[in-house]
């Protein structure tokens, strides 16, 4: 097969020709070049690298079918929007499809570049058989993390798809994942049977996102000034249902924005139009569960805030990512409480076997990142198993470094006391003890006569309770079922001296950070890039397709800027394929013309 790609069109005319890119992005190429050269390939790339090209170029190219394997329909259909947009033959094949049958029919004439389909029916004998009814040229298995139980969204029908990729040993497979350290992807690599030197992995880093990681004490008023911030388009993520319905509300009666709700809860009618008209919207903002999202390739989300702590370090990488898919800046907010930990810890000792120790492991190094007086960005790449420098510049730490306090000698006094007092009372008892401030209960259980009664200072008192959650989130202090506080993990070690503590001072409440990604990345107020959105908005309401699928705003910014006066100058901007430049390029032309 290596010697009938020497046949191929060279892929960069390719690329430029269908897909309107003068260059593939750090990996693509490489990625690219694998698959036509024959070779199965697992790539890591972070969300808006352009994991979707590696597949769709080759499936131009190649003769026969690219199967591609992803987990959700909403997701599918995204997709196939984007690459029929650019003139790939493309189709799914879904319980949600009415036209199945003639699906079926155009895949055994030969006539389609790329056929989605789910897991669940991948997996099945039927499915093997329909596929000897026509060439396949690939199969490209789209968030591969899925496979493995020790990724962190782990869906079994992903396990079964190993006798459907073995029944075709000559079909190269392109595993494609965002979120995988070296455990997982050493799982993929196995499970789907791709050699060790398959994998290519792409940097972790999202330069253009900021990260910003906050206490949660007013969240509708704190999210209400995120949105002030960013007027295009956001995800909030909450924890419960209850969560989500209540601050969609609250924050569209607060903002006069568009804002839904979105969880699984939800009649499924409603569901599909609030992500319909999220995905259409070029200001809306969804608060949902974390079962919003994965579906979701949207480019221009300009914000992604958590009301809540994530399951875990990889599952905060994927729902930061779905900000700024486009390359623009972007920033991703989570404003979290000592509770979120407390909880999260609790539901730890209902996992059960070796998946209880790796839960840890996430959840410790979940609190590591939210505690780190350092760089966040710094953080996140080393659990990737990456080198990244000690400052990035663009987090909360780095554009306005906190003061980091020695709180060794403070935690040692605080866990004595929780300690003496017998381990059941809440911090508001323990702060009365520790400060001295007698009251009826404090005598009446003797604590005014404990050896720590009153040897917390003036000026340390300030620092108890940031001290108290920083101590909850790395779990040397747990909360027991009456809400009083105890000791755990390594709070023995605090005690003897032998484990320093650092905490970082908290900001003062009304304290907005402004970096980089701040900034307003499209000229709003700029007539000609406000009529091209404009032509863009009645187009895509004409085409039935989100905003998005016609150019991205990049592309818009780009036109405005260099003003092209012919089809030839208007096909040398990056994202301008032929297929878009023939339907779309004398209309957005003639915007310009009048400016």
């Amino acid at each position: 097969m290596a010697d009938e790609t020497t046949l191929l069109p060279n892929p960069k005319d390719t690329l430029r020709r269908v897909f309107g890119f003068p260059d593939f992005r750090g990996v693509q190429g490489d990625v690219v070049n694998r698959v036509l050269a024959g070779r199965s390939t697992l790539a890591v790339m972070p969300t808006g690298a352009g994991k979707s090209l590696t597949y769709q170029l080759p499936a131009v190219m190649m003769e026969g079918t690219c199967i591609v394997i992803s987990p959700l329909i909403a997701l599918m259909h995204d997709q196939l929007r984007s690459a029929r947009a650019n003139g790939v033959r493309a189709a799914t094949l879904t319980s949600a499809d009415s036209d199945w049958r003639e699906t079926m029919n155009t895949f055994r004439a030969g006539e389609l570049d790329l056929l989605y389909v789910a897991p669940e029916r991948a997996s099945q004998p039927q499915f093997l058989d329909f596929l000897t009814s026509a060439p396949v040229a690939l199969f490209a298995i789209d968030e591969a993390h899925c496979v493995s139980e020790w990724g962190h969204d782990f869906r079994p029908d992903y396990r079964g798809l190993r006798p459907l990729l073995d029944s075709f040993p000559d079909i190269p497979r392109l595993a494609l994942t965002a979120t995988a350290d070296r455990h997982t992807r050493a799982d993929i690599l196995g499970q789907l049977g791709i050699p060790e030197d398959g994998l290519i992995v792409a940097g972790f880093d999202r330069p253009n996102i900021r990260y910003d990681i906050r206490h949660r004490d007013n969240p509708v008023k704190q999210i209400t000034r995120l949105m002030e911030e960013h007027p295009g388009p956001g995800i909030v993520y909450a924890p419960t249902r209850r969560k989500v319905e209540e601050l969609a509300l609250k924050l569209a009666a607060a903002t006069g924005r568009d804002v839904l709700p979105y969880h699984a809860g939800l009649p499924g009618d409603e569901r599909a139009a609030n992500q319909a008209a999220f995905v259409a919207s070029e200001d809306m903002v969804m608060v949902a569960t974390v079962a919003f999202g994965m579906g979701i390739d949207k480019p221009d989300v300009r914000f992604v805030a958590h009301a809540g702590i994530p399951k875990s370090i990889e599952a905060y990488y994927q729902e930061t990512g779905r900000a700024g898919r486009d390359g623009d800046p972007s920033q991703a907010m989570m404003f979290w409480g000592a509770e979120d930990f407390v909880l999260a810890r609790q539901r730890l000792a209902e996992v059960e076997g070796e998946r209880q120790q790796g839960e840890k492991v996430r959840l410790d190094a979940l609190a590591a990142l939210v505690e780190t007086p350092g760089c966040r960005r710094a953080v996140l790449l080393r659990h990737f198993d990456e080198d990244p420098p000690e400052q990035c510049g663009n987090c909360d730490n780095c554009i306005d470094p906190p003061k980091v306090v020695d709180a060794t000698e403070l935690a040692r006094k605080l866990l004595s006391a929780v300690y003496r007092t017998g381990q059941s009372f809440g911090f508001g008892h323990i702060q009365k003890v520790l400060v001295g401030m007698e009251d009826d209960r404090v005598r009446q259980r003797g604590h005014d006569k404990l050896s720590v009664f009153g040897i917390v200072s003036r000026e340390e008192a300030p620092m108890l309770q940031p001290l108290v959650r920083a101590l909850k989130a790395r779990g040397a202090l747990i909360q027991t079922e009456h809400n009083g506080l105890a000791l755990s993990g390594d709070a023995r070690l605090i005690l003897l001296g032998e484990r320093p503590v650092s905490i970082a001072q908290p900001p003062p409440r009304s304290k907005s950070v402004r970096g980089k990604s701040g900034q307003e990345a499209n000229p709003i107020g700029n007539p000609l890039f406000e009529a091209l959105r404009a032509l863009r908005r009645r187009m895509a309401e004409d085409s039935g397709v989100p905003p998005y699928v016609i150019f991205h705003d990049a592309v818009l910014r780009e036109m405005a800027l260099t003003q092209p006066s012919s089809l030839a100058e208007m096909g040398r901007i990056s994202g301008v394929g032929q297929k878009k430049l023939d339907a779309y390029g004398t209309a957005f032309l003639e915007v310009i013309r009048q400016y």
